[in-house]
């Protein structure tokens, strides 16, 4: 990818600036989209080079979509940082942990264990990607959407079990590492005989629609529709296939946007099945944070996780923060990278954390 024109439309605009999460919590100009743009563009003139700081800066960035998703023209920045990186990756100019998480990646095709996943061999009408983050992460968000998913008549096949879907090494800079796990992902699908995938998170909708066709060049097979399991449900819930019972003790709570929601509800649907679901689920009032729906700030679970975590806590405990002044007890949501995090921090704002699914399950 050329990522002089999209870093020469974005190093002087400061459009998406007020939105960055990166931005808000380093209170540094460098590390706002325009910032990067202007950084990734010097050094195509010659007037930067790639060194320490530079690369540094490179990295800072949460590729979490933000920028793009209020941005009138829809300049698509995190593509040409992860661009970038990848120009960054070739010339072994990225930090030492970049190589380590890629390496894993290629060997065991996720970043979490030493294991690698089993092959799908199961064939049915619906497929479920279950991935890495939902695997190893939040296991039991799985558990729970696989009830749900029988609770609506139908028995899927799980597919991409321990896999990741390909994001991450693209984010990092190794587009073909991505490729690979994105391919791999898809010659299960095609192996299943699904005619619908179902998936557990706008980031994993992301990865198989916009970022499968941009960033690596693959096409989605387009027999089979992808579809968020909020979505599915949500739809069940109005034809009367599926029901909730609300709890009658629910405490305080707020839901938290998963990290990557912007790349797919702001642009691609009216209203917010997760939303609406958690609403027929429980009997109190759900409380909203600020940095929500198309402003939602994600919590550390991109690659800054692993190549900046200090920033990737940051980020987390400003959703704490954010969630604190609520007044809300509980937050909830469906994605397991969003879960993880904010678990990890939680009990130092007096917060629990509840997975969606898991709470769906309770319920029906």
């Amino acid at each position: 990818m050329d990522t002089l024109p999209t870093t020469d439309y974005c190093r002087y605009c400061l459009m998406c600036r007020h939105v960055c999460p990166v931005g808000h919590v380093t209170r540094l100009e460098t590390l706002t989209p325009h910032g990067w743009g202007l950084t990734i563009a010097s050094i195509q003139r010659g007037l930067l080079v790639w060194n320490a700081e530079t690369v540094d800066v490179l990295y800072s960035c949460a590729d979490c979509g933000l920028c793009r998703a209020n941005c009138a023209t829809d300049q698509p920045l995190p593509n040409a940082i992860a661009a970038a990186r990848a120009e960054v990756t070739a010339q072994k100019l990225a930090p030492a942990i970049v190589y380590e998480i890629e390496e894993q990646l290629k060997t065991y095709e996720n970043p979490y264990t030493k294991q690698s996943p089993a092959r799908a061999t199961e064939t049915g009408a619906v497929a479920l990607f279950v991935g890495d983050d939902a695997q190893y992460r939040w296991p039991g968000g799985v558990a729970a959407a696989r009830a749900l998913i029988k609770k609506t008549g139908v028995e899927s096949v799980e597919i991409g079990v321990g896999r990741n879907n390909g994001y991450l090494a693209s984010s990092l800079g190794f587009p073909d590492t991505a490729r690979a796990l994105a391919q791999a992902n898809l010659d299960e699908l095609r192996g299943s005989g699904a005619r619908k995938m179902l998936v557990l998170s706008p980031g994993d909708y992301f990865a198989f629609h916009q970022h499968l066709d941009e960033r690596l060049g693959l096409t989605w097979p387009e027999e089979v529709e992808l579809i968020e399991l909020t979505t599915y449900l949500f739809d069940h819930l109005n034809d009367g296939t599926f029901a909730i019972k609300a709890s009658g003790a629910e405490v305080p709570h707020a839901y938290v946007d998963p990290t990557h929601a912007v790349r797919v509800s702001v642009r691609e649907r009216d209203t917010h099945p997760a939303r609406i679901l958690l609403e027929y689920a429980t009997a109190t009032p759900m409380r909203e944070l600020f940095w929500r729906e198309g402003r939602a700030h994600p919590v550390g679970s991109t690659a800054l996780q692993f190549t900046q975590p200090q920033l990737a806590e940051k980020l987390t405990r400003a959703r704490l923060e954010d969630a604190q002044t609520t007044g809300a007890q509980m937050l909830v949501c469906e994605d397991a990278g969003t879960l993880a995090q904010l678990a990890r921090f939680a009990g130092d704002y007096g917060l629990q954390v509840k997975g969606l699914y898991e709470l769906l399950s309770e319920r029906i």
